[in-house]
């Protein structure tokens, strides 16, 4: 007759219960909690999360760690499984950008790069204070851990004056992109570059923009995500191409190995845009 150890049933259901309470608990909190106080709750999370996945299935090239698996992320429209780092949070984005920066850039050699970060991802703040080839300074309209405060539609800084700048995931949320983009371009140095990421519908030719829809609901259900009003189409680098940068595409699946692609949940059909500023400006 078989005998079952009710104590390790117990235990296993109670481990279970845990992980559970822990993944709907954080799904709510960053669906429902502002950008300042999930950056600074994200802190104490990272200690205890990693816990939870441990495993060598995926890996994070930021954090150099290994997990089960990756975290969840999105809202209900643009929901993704596996793809939240649970130690330094890093997303696919993070994660093609830092392998990039490695890969194909002398970014962490070269000296001397005067560096601007608009919206400063906390996974690479770390990485990028300490680099000692780096001048490198962020900023951000409200995030806490931003050493400076501007509106970028109207940046209080001085023409040429950075070798790279980087501003990811910023705008699907302004009202006037090419302006933006082209203050960063106004702030940087001739033959300087840009990785200027956003969400982007591969499926779609064009951008969608409607000015009338304005309610969360409605903005998370049209542009995936209820602060967003706009989602890019496969026209993004045109965008870039107005606010007068030459645009260089980077296709990853042309220079990775797929068994890479895979292993750090990188989003397969992405492509990088490198806007560079031309030297006679």
């Amino acid at each position: 007759m078989l005998k079952v150890d009710i104590s390790k049933v117990r235990n296993i259901f109670s481990d279970c219960c845990t992980f559970i309470v822990v993944k709907k608990l954080y799904k709510f909190l960053l669906n429902a909690l502002p950008r300042p106080l999930l950056i600074r709750l994200s802190y104490i999370f990272k200690f205890f999360a990693p816990i939870l996945y441990r495993g060598e299935q995926v890996a994070c090239p930021v954090c150099e760690k290994s997990f089960s698996k990756f975290l969840s992320y999105g809202s209900e429209v643009a929901h993704r499984e596996n793809v939240l780092c649970p130690y330094d949070l890093t997303l696919e984005r993070h994660r093609l950008m830092w392998l990039y920066l490695q890969r194909e850039t002398s970014f962490f050699s070269a000296p001397g790069l005067k560096v601007l970060h608009i919206a400063p991802e906390q996974c690479f703040l770390p990485h990028f204070k300490k680099q000692q080839n780096l001048d490198y300074i962020t900023a951000d309209l409200v995030s806490p851990i931003a050493d400076m405060h501007f509106d970028l539609h109207d940046i209080p800084l001085e023409d040429h004056l950075y070798d790279v700048v980087f501003c990811n995931h910023v705008m699907e949320h302004v009202d006037d992109p090419i302006r933006c983009m082209s203050e960063l371009s106004r702030v940087m140095k001739p033959g300087g570059w840009a990785i200027m990421q956003v969400p982007q519908d591969i499926n779609r030719k064009e951008t969608y923009e409607d000015a009338s829809i304005t309610s969360a609901s409605e903005r998370e259900k049209h542009f995936w995500q209820k602060d967003h009003v706009r989602l890019f189409g496969m026209d993004y680098p045109q965008w870039l191409e107005k606010a007068g940068f030459k645009v260089d595409q980077f296709d990853m699946n042309a220079n990775w190995k797929p068994t890479e692609i895979e292993k750090y949940r990188l989003m397969g059909k992405e492509i990088l845009y490198i806007a560079r500023k031309s030297r006679k400006s």
